[in-house]
């Protein structure tokens, strides 16, 4: 009777952000720091937006190989609202994977971990109803993109 509800999944948005070159910053106090810019980009689903330029990734490579993932990007849809997003997670994986990526080789998702919890906000009213879920999400790199679908947890 006053037991918790037990969360699901619904697709909501796939996001398609094209990325610029990582810049290894190196060792720092927080540990090996990457910065990967967000270039562009689409988000299309529940937000239908354009990505802008001027977002990245700021990447931890922790010690044993796997990447702590914090990226902070907007989006703007065609009426001209904005949609920040704001993403943590973790990508790891066998070292000759996470190295093979690093190259920008194509690799079965399947041989590695990529997920991500996805925060949005925005002023657009139609879309401020975003802002009351907690979103969840599986990820894809490339050579200079990175794919994910996001999915609500309900």
């Amino acid at each position: 009777m006053n037991e918790p509800v037990v969360p699901g999944l619904e697709a909501a948005f796939e996001v398609d952000a094209r990325l610029g070159e990582l810049q290894d910053h190196g060792v720092t106090r927080a540990g090996h720091r990457r910065v990967v810019p967000i270039v562009g980009g689409r988000i299309t689903g529940l937000v239908e937006a354009e990505i802008l330029p001027g977002g990245a990734d700021w990447q931890l490579v922790r010690p044993d190989g796997a990447v702590e993932v914090d990226t902070r990007y907007t989006a703007r849809t065609a009426e001209g609202g904005h949609v920040y997003l704001s993403t943590s997670g973790v990508r790891s994986g066998r070292p000759e994977v996470l190295e093979a990526l690093l190259r920008g080789d194509l690799v079965d998702p399947s041989e590695y971990y990529f997920r991500l919890a996805v925060r949005l906000e925005t002023s657009v009213p139609g879309l401020a109803v975003l802002e009351q879920s907690i979103f969840v999400a599986s990820a894809v790199r490339g050579a200079d993109w990175v794919r994910y679908t996001a999915f609500r947890v309900t």
